[in-house]
């Protein structure tokens, strides 16, 4: 349907042909009545029949005068009827007119003068109730005065989604006055917005009936070009009262402060989620290197589109920094990218050292310990970001156009820098943006030098733990002995775990394992006095449950003062283990053609406790059969139930029958992961056949 078909009156105006008609007359109820020269009525509506109640049957032919008019009101009517006869003067006005029921109603009144071809003249009165006509004019006058005043943007297009209508509301919203709206199509009047989506709206809405409402749209103005606004913009077709369609109308609301307001909102959520993100994942380990890239990984997309890590090298090696000032010995830590990108390679490699000079940012930023922010990055700034000529071309290349580094400090020491570089984002890096990287850097920072510190400590734990197991554990004669151990991944938790074997007299065997509850230099000392310990008791020749008597004793007066131990004695003769156990885990006994048991023993209460008696157990230990004794750090994890863990030991266990060094590996292999964050002894013997 056209624009003619939707406003009938530029059809006429046009010379087109006939249309519908609208439907104001019928909300109306426009009466006809036409009376002759004496006053009698000679034509007679249906809406006549229907606003005075006479049928034509009943008014044709009779005087209008004593059908419609009361009494008092007759000289009147007569008067004017005759001025209208008489002189050709239209007459227009309410009057009372009385209705079949008896009743008197007010009727607008327009009557005329007519004369046909011989002569004769009639008078036309075109009449409608006075009410209903008040009404319409009222809310006409109302739909006026609430769209030229409404705050809201409205807006009539006809079928081909030309504007008819516009308030001045839409013209400031579009700052199009609107002599620039109207008879314009949407595609030529709002050029400067993306008009095939609003038009693909308003024919839906043309052709379904169905509104859309609360459509949300950013985009410039016409005199704004560069500055977005946003908009919550309605469509809904309009239609007659006869249901015919006129075309679309279109509400439009500045929601732009609002639109700026979330968007802060959802960058200020943004930013905490960055932050609560970094407090998750930066730091999951006490290693450098792998703190550094944790960081970089957290920044990029988020931040920037390229970050690097780089950490001065004295900071590594456990030295203070040299004096601020001159060139700076940097060794490059982590380097994350959003992807492909020839920045990646102006970047120092991932553990390259380098000395910058003094004047690149990233030693500005270290020397003076405070961010370098570079908005917008020209030809001198990439000379002073990159490392040489070619780093510099290839950040050109890349389209680096702005860059921020920061300092990473902790403890009020400078450890190294972040930098940060914006290629494929459009947005400069900001105030607020160094505000942020500053708060992960300092995160960081702390991160890395703890893990620095507890590198350093992890070097000296272990150092003491291998001089204090630095021998191989005796062979016994009536067993076969495998055993493993592995320090924790985690430098602060070095140094609790030990196992021995020890010749007893008789031809029996003691077997030992033990954890010192806590970790690092305290530890390895504590497990280091523990063992010597151990083995000069072993020596005596005493019960298993004297010996951790005597063990939970010495241990009370150490520090760390707790550990868990167990402690059996094979007697080869006897084909019997005695053994005590002082909180830990209980021992698994495999014996051939069976299944693993996971012995079944008073727990007893860890050592250093003091003032609890323990329980010795003896348990059938003949040939081939084998005793398999380990620390938590080869069940416990972080996420499974040790139930679940147990079960999953003894099912290796129940694997065929092979060598124990093999099964050693086998059990380290599915049960340890890289990251485990404690210590595990080892230890299996197994009975050898006195007559193999």
């Amino acid at each position: 349907m056209g624009a003619t078909d939707a406003f009938p009156e530029s059809a006429a105006q046009s010379g087109a042909g006939p249309t519908h008609p609208g439907g104001l007359l019928d909300v109306l109820g426009v009466a006809a009545v036409m009376l002759d020269a004496k006053g009698r009525i000679t034509l007679w509506s249906p809406q006549a029949e229907e606003l005075f109640g006479w049928t034509a049957e009943e008014a044709l032919g009779r005087s209008a005068v004593r059908l419609l008019v009361p009494p008092e009101h007759v000289d009147l009517v007569l008067r004017l009827f005759a001025e209208v006869m008489s002189g050709g003067e239209s007459w227009a006005g309410v009057f009372p007119v009385r209705h079949k029921d008896g009743s008197t109603r007010l009727v607008e009144f327009r009557n005329m003068r007519l004369q046909d071809e011989h002569g004769a003249a009639y008078a036309l009165g075109i009449a409608t109730d006075q009410a209903v006509l008040r009404e319409v004019e009222r809310d006409l006058a109302l739909s006026v005065r609430l769209v030229a005043q409404s705050p809201i943007g409205l807006a009539v297009l006809d079928a081909d989604l030309r504007f008819v209508m516009v308030n001045p509301a839409l013209e400031r919203i579009n700052d199009l006055s609107a002599e620039q709206h109207i008879g314009r199509h949407v595609r030529d009047a709002l050029s400067f917005l993306e008009t095939d989506t609003i038009e693909e709206r308003m024919r839906s809405v043309l052709a379904t009936g169905r509104p859309l409402l609360d459509q949300f749209s950013v985009g410039p103005t016409a005199t704004h070009p560069d500055a977005d606004q946003a908009w919550s913009v309605s469509y809904y077709r309009l239609e007659d009262a006869n249901g015919r369609v006129l075309g679309v109308a279109t509400s439009v609301v500045d929601v732009t402060e609002q639109h700026r307001a979330a968007t802060e909102a959802a960058r200020a959520r943004r930013r905490l989620a960055v932050i609560a993100d970094a407090s998750a994942t930066v730091g999951t380990t006490l290693d450098v290197g792998r703190t550094a890239q944790e960081l970089a990984d957290v920044i990029v997309p988020e931040l920037a589109d390229l970050a690097a890590v780089d950490v001065l090298d004295a900071v590594l090696d456990g030295r203070r920094p040299g004096a601020r000032g001159g060139p700076a010995r940097f060794r490059a830590l982590a380097v994350a990218a959003a992807g492909e990108t020839p920045a990646v390679g102006a970047a120092d490699p991932t553990g390259q050292l380098a000395a910058y000079e003094t004047e690149r940012l990233i030693t500005r930023c270290v020397t003076e310990a405070r961010p370098v922010l570079v908005g917008e990055v020209g030809p001198e700034e990439r000379r002073h970001i990159a490392a040489d000529a070619q780093g510099a071309e290839l950040l050109r290349e890349a389209g680096l156009h702005s860059y921020l580094a920061v300092p990473l400090i902790a403890r009020g020491e400078v450890l190294g820098a972040l930098s940060l570089y914006r290629t494929d984002n459009p947005l400069s890096f900001d105030e607020d943006d160094a505000v942020l990287a500053v708060e992960l850097a300092a995160r960081a920072a702390v991160c890395i030098d703890n893990a620095r510190s507890y590198q350093s400590e992890r070097r000296t734990a272990l150092t003491l733990q291998r001089h204090l197991m630095n021998h191989r554990p005796p062979r016994p004669t009536t067993m076969d002995i495998a055993y493993r151990y592995q320090p924790a991944q985690a430098a602060s938790e070095v140094g609790g775990d030990w196992f021995d074997v020890i010749p007893v007299a008789g031809d029996k065997t003691a077997l030992v394992v033990g954890d010192v509850m806590g970790s690092g230099i305290n530890a390895a000392a504590t497990m280091g006095q523990l063992r010597t310990t151990t083995r000069a008791l072993a020596d005596l020749d005493l019960a298993p449950a004297e010996v951790l008597d005597h063990l939970d004793h010495i241990a009370g007066g150490l520090d760390p003062a707790f550990a868990t131990c167990l402690y059996a004695v094979h007697d080869p003769h006897r084909e019997e283990c005695r053994i005590a156990v002082a909180g830990h885990l209980p021992p698994v006994v495999v014996r051939p053609g069976g299944p693993p048991e996971l012995l079944d023993l008073p727990t007893g209460a860890p050592l250093g406790v003091g003032g609890v008696a323990f329980e010795q157990t003896t348990v059938p230990l003949r040939a081939g059969d084998q005793l398999v004794l380990y620390t938590d750090g080869l069940i416990e994890t972080r996420d499974q139930a040790i139930d679940t863990r147990l079960d999953l030991l003894l099912g290796l266990l129940a694997e065929p029958e092979r060598p124990l060094e093999e099964l050693c590996d086998r059990l380290l292999g599915e049960l340890r992961h890289g990251n485990d964050h404690d210590d595990v002894a080892l230890l299996i013997a197994r009975v050898r056949d006195p007559d193999g």
